[in-house]
């Protein structure tokens, strides 16, 4: 992915779809979740952290939940049904989502898989995605979030 978040597939996706949204820039790469929310002006609640799994025969699952929360695997491989379920190794994020560390996001994943949602992210009427680049996030309304990416809902937090 670019680092010009202006140019972004998924802004252009975004202006697409006719969805609002807004670009909150950064002033440098975030190295966390913290500095990301710091840089943007938000709370890291209102961030949708994005995990991507897999388990033994590579099912993949893209487990999103609020930036101050943790992705619990079981509670995934539960829900789909797995023997075992684990976090990718970093090596291989990209290739299988299509953006880098960091900048992955629920929407226009390079291969389909199944797409949790922890129900609390709905406690925020506006939550923030990565633009796909790690230079800026995006702001949008998490109802908008929702029907763009149909995700499964399941308490998946630790």
């Amino acid at each position: 992915m670019s680092n010009n978040p202006f140019g972004t597939k998924l802004t252009r996706y975004l202006a697409q779809q006719q969805v609002e949204f807004r670009l909150l820039m950064h002033s440098r790469p975030a190295v966390s979740i913290e500095d990301a929310a710091t840089q943007r002006g938000i709370r890291p609640a209102q961030m949708v952290k994005a995990i991507l799994l897999r388990d033994m025969g590579d099912l993949y699952a893209l487990a999103c939940v609020p930036g101050d929360q943790s992705v619990d695997p079981k509670k995934v491989r539960a829900l789909l049904e797995c023997r075992r379920m684990t976090c990718v190794d970093l090596s291989q994020v990209e290739t299988i989502t299509g953006y880098q560390i960091g900048t992955v996001t629920p929407l226009l994943l390079k291969q389909p898989m199944p797409i949790i949602f922890d129900p609390s992210l709905l406690d925020e009427t506006e939550v923030t995605i990565s633009s796909g680049s790690n230079l800026a996030g995006i702001a949008l309304q998490c109802q908008d979030l929702v029907k763009l990416c149909e995700p499964t809902f399941a308490k998946i937090c630790r």
